[in-house]
């Protein structure tokens, strides 16, 4: 059985080469990336058109590192920031907070418990990676020559999820608007 190829695929003239044993899976594989981007597509304009109107998805956008696929991850993970009374709570719930264990006298802090949201941690140290420039950019920088990369980005992502509380919380961040205040003078 020979396959036919498509019309109209710009990846025509290089499969011509393939025999019909290579090109009947290449044409197969190439069909389910084209239902995969239809069905990714369905689920983004889904997904936009439920948050457009969400005051924090469009408040945390304004996080460098922060766009909306990040921003949506936030919202749809968080949920309603109000369960959290207190922004430690959430950097807890998210497992970025150190190991505390105690006994005694003896206090032993240690790495991040990890014990909480995947994603949302996922998304916060996703964020920091590239992040060059704000309040930010200027932890992981500081953290960095002193305690080292891996510690100075997870303690960004502490402040990104400090900026993304208050996003949520309050609809606006008003510490990325002093610091842009604090730039232009």
């Amino acid at each position: 059985m020979i396959c036919s190829v498509q019309p109209g695929r710009s990846q025509a003239d290089r499969r011509a080469a393939l025999g019909p044993a290579v090109l009947c899976p290449v044409l197969s594989l190439l069909r389910l990336i084209d239902a995969y981007d239809f069905e990714i597509d369905v689920v983004t304009k889904r997904i936009t058109s439920e948050l457009k109107h969400h005051p924090g998805y469009q408040a945390i956008q304004a996080i460098p590192g922060v766009g909306p696929i990040l921003a949506a991850i936030f919202v749809a993970e968080i949920g309603d920031i109000t369960r959290f009374r207190r922004l430690e709570q959430l950097c807890s719930w998210a497992g970025m907070t150190p190991r505390h264990r105690e006994s005694d006298t003896k206090v032993h802090r240690g790495r991040i418990t990890k014990q909480g949201n995947n994603l949302v941690r996922w998304a916060a140290i996703e964020a920091i990676q590239r992040v060059h420039y704000g309040p930010i950019a200027a932890v992981k920088a500081r953290l960095t020559v002193r305690r080292g990369t891996n510690i100075a980005k997870v303690a960004a992502a502490r402040e990104l999820l400090t900026l993304v509380f208050y996003g949520l919380r309050d609809g606006r961040i008003r510490a990325l608007a002093k610091a842009a205040q604090a730039q232009a003078a």
